[in-house]
C-alpha cells in the first residue's frame, strides 16, 4: 500500500508540489496524470525514494520514506521516464549488476532475465553496448531491470514510451498479473486511452494539485466527459486553449 499525505516538495523557491495527498491500496493500478510540469515525476521520485527531502507523510509498502529509504528501494521497481542505464555495460553485465546490487541469488537471477529477455525479445542485444542501442530496446532493459527483484511496490513514469506494440501489449499483460499478485502500481502516463484501459482509479495533477480523482466512470461523470482525454483537458483548462490555437492555425494556413 502506498499513504502519502499533504506532500509538498519545493525546489529552490519554486514550490511543485502543494500539499497532494492520496492512497493506492495493494492489488489497485493508479494512475498519475498530468501536463509537463505538473509535479507527476518528482511525486515518482519521491516514492521511489531518490527524493528525500520533503514535507509531509509517504509510506510505501509499509516504510516510511523520510526514514528509510534505502528499504523503499528495496521494495520498489521504478522506471523513469527516461531510461537510466550504465551505457557502457552491455545488457547481460547490466541485470549481473543489477542482481549483484539486489542481492538476487544467482539461479533465480538467471531464471527471471532468461524468461523477460525472451518475452521482451532483445536476446540478440544481451552482448552489445547498451549505449549502442534504440530507445525502446533502452525502454525494455530499464523495465526488465525494475523486475528482477520481484518488487512488491512498481513506480511506472512512462514505462511504456519507445515499446512496440507486441511488448507494450505484453507489459500490459504483466500489469494485471502483478494486480492480482497483490502489488501496488503507480502508472503515469501521456496516452490517456492507456491509462483508461489499464488503470482502477486515477489522480489528475495540475500545477502541483490534485484536482481529481476516482475511478475513470466517476471523472466522466463529474465532468459530463465521455473520454478520459476529454475529462483531463477540460480539468487541466487546456480545452479552450486548444480550440484557440486550431482556430489560429485554421486562419495562418
Amino acid at each position: 500500500m502506498i499513504i502519502v499525505e499533504n506532500l509538498r516538495k519545493r525546489f529552490g523557491g519554486k514550490e511543485v508540489l502543494k500539499g497532494i495527498s492520496f492512497t493506492v491500496k495493494d492489488g489497485e493500478i493508479y494512475g498519475l496524470l498530468g501536463p509537463n510540469g505538473s509535479g507527476k515525476s518528482t511525486t515518482m521520485r519521491i516514492l521511489s525514494g531518490i527524493i528525500t527531502d520533503f514535507e509531509g507523510k509517504v509510506i510505501v509498502g509499509g516504510v516510511e520514506v523520510a526514514k528509510d529509504p534505502l528499504q523503499v528501494k528495496r521494495i520498489v521497481g521504478y522506471v523513469p521516464e527516461t531510461p537510466a542505464l550504465y551505457e557502457s555495460l552491455t545488457p547481460a553485465e547490466f541485470f549481473s549488476f543489477v542482481g549483484g546490487v539486489r542481492g538476487i541469488p544467482k539461479d533465480i537471477l538467471e531464471e527471471r532475465v532468461r524468461k523477460l529477455v525472451e518475452a521482451f525479445e532483445i536476446k540478440k542485444y544481451m552482448n552489445q553496448l547498451i549505449g549502442t542501442l534504440s530507445f525502446g530496446t533502452k525502454q525494455k532493459i530499464s523495465l526488465i531491470s525494475s523486475l528482477l527483484h520481484d518488487p512488491k511496490v512498481l513506480i511506472l513514469d512512462e514505462a511504456m514510451n519507445g515499446l512496440d506494440p507486441k511488448s507494450a501489449r505484453i507489459f500490459r499483460e504483466l500489469l494485471y498479473e502483478f494486480k492480482e499478485e497483490g502489488k501496488s502500481i503507480v502508472f503515469s502516463t501521456h496516452v490517456l486511452a492507456l491509462a483508461e484501459l489499464i488503470c482502477d482509479r486515477v489522480g489528475i495533477i495540475y500545477q502541483g494539485r490534485i484536482i481529481a480523482e476516482g475511478t475513470v466512470e466517476e471523472l466522466k461523470e463529474i465532468s459530463k466527459e465521455e473520454r478520459l482525454e476529454d475529462v483531463f483537458l477540460k480539468l487541466t483548462q487546456a480545452k479552450e486553449e486548444i480550440a484557440q490555437v486550431v482556430s489560429a492555425l485554421k486562419e495562418a494556413l
